[in-house]
């Protein structure tokens, strides 16, 4: 096992730059083992790993200033680089879940079925926090947030299996010919509005909130985004799930 190497080597093996390497010392975040007698820079083991570690903060996007702070107080390097491997084996399965993301809606361009939740699996659900904050309430997001992160796996996946079983009675009815109106339309608006009784944070799930105001809302939204219109085939499915709601607030909410 080698003992040190140079400033070219580690810079290729890291692919960075002789000049990064310099700046990094000059910061006083990668002084070098050793100089030689010409003026050329070694590292040795300990200071790769704690390159490894600056490369590791930097694609967290801490900022130079920010990782030296880190690198002064979390001396213990296995206990950082523990933690830091956690972290990236979570984001190994959130990129994989990704993956599997866009391959199910490829294969949907080539004919097969797709659904939104499918295809927003393992994305960042905090990108929407601006947008249900701005909708329904700091709180809303905030409870929402708490009740899906402190569910099992098995009741996500549960969760999940119910609302693509949702969607696909949507489809199977908006393609079938029946009225909004119809007994069977609005069985299906009854279990839509209990599914959403059953999400914490929404007016629905609030017993003094405005739930009919949310449903009817919420329907509307169904055929005004895109998003949203995609469950269930496109707008004009989504106008078939809008009005079957809008009857049944109407009528028992």
């Amino acid at each position: 096992m080698r003992d040190e190497w140079s400033i070219q080597q580690i810079a290729k093996l890291a692919g960075t730059t002789s000049r990064t390497l310099r700046h990094y010392g000059e910061l006083g975040l990668l002084p070098p083992s050793r100089v030689g007698g010409n003026g050329y820079r070694f590292y040795d083991t300990v200071a790769l790993v704690r390159l490894q570690r600056i490369l590791l903060l930097r694609e967290l996007g801490l900022g130079l200033a920010q990782i030296g702070e880190v690198l002064a107080r979390e001396t213990d390097e296995r206990r950082a680089l523990e933690a830091h491997l956690a972290w990236l084996r979570r984001e190994q399965e959130r990129l994989m879940r990704q993956i599997a993301s866009v391959q199910a809606t490829i294969a949907a361009g080539e004919g097969g079925e797709l659904m939104a939740e499918d295809m927003f699996d393992g994305f960042d659900h905090t990108q929407y926090k601006d947008e249900v904050e701005q909708g329904w309430g700091a709180k809303a997001y905030r409870d929402g947030d708490r009740w899906w992160r402190g569910m099992s796996d098995t009741a996500k996946a549960q969760w999940k299996a119910d609302a693509e079983s949702l969607g696909r009675d949507w489809l199977a009815a908006a393609g079938s010919g029946i009225e909004p109106t119809s007994p069977e339309a609005q069985a299906l608006a009854e279990r839509h509005v209990a599914w959403l009784t059953g999400i914490p944070g929404t007016p629905a799930a609030d017993p003094d909130g405005d739930v009919k105001g949310y449903v009817t809302g919420l329907a509307e939204m169904y055929v005004a985004d895109p998003r949203f219109a995609a469950n269930y085939g496109g707008e004009e499915g989504a106008g078939f799930v809008r009005d079957a709601l809008r009857a049944y607030a109407e009528a028992r909410l």
